[in-house]
């Protein structure tokens, strides 16, 4: 695991995301738009965090998935700076500020029911991810 002083003099935009709960510029991933399959990893302490297989085209500018790899890989807490209330997508392993969590992600039909859900977008800083081909 990357140390906060390691962070800031090596890597001082993603200690302002990760570490700060900034956010990084809209469309400036690499990440945004991959065709490869794998796992993203969280940046700083190399935890699990989201499927190639859940990230989808959401057209807000940072990389969004519908689901982590399992819920345990990320924590969820209310987030109301900004004037805002939202809720912050943190790194379970590292405490790593990710993104935001929004329930407007696409809708896809439920096994049981067959009917159409909408379900969530986690919208992660691409900065704090590092994709592996696991």
């Amino acid at each position: 695991m990357k140390t906060d002083k390691e962070l800031k003099e090596n890597n001082p935009e993603l200690y302002k995301v990760a570490r700060q709960g900034g956010t990084e510029r809209p469309h400036s991933s690499d990440l945004l738009h991959i065709d490869k399959k794998g796992v993203f990893h969280c940046a700083i302490c190399d935890a699990s965090l989201f499927s190639s297989d859940t990230q989808f085209d959401s057209g807000s500018g940072w990389p969004s998935f519908t689901d982590p790899i399992n819920q345990e890989s990320v924590k969820l807490t209310a987030d109301h700076s900004h004037g805002m209330h939202r809720t912050e997508v943190r790194c379970a392993n590292c405490d790593a500020h990710l993104g935001h969590v929004f329930p407007d992600g696409p809708k896809r039909k439920e096994k049981d029911s067959g009917a159409l859900e909408r379900h969530d977008r986690y919208c992660i800083n691409g900065i704090c991810l590092d994709l592996q081909n696991n």
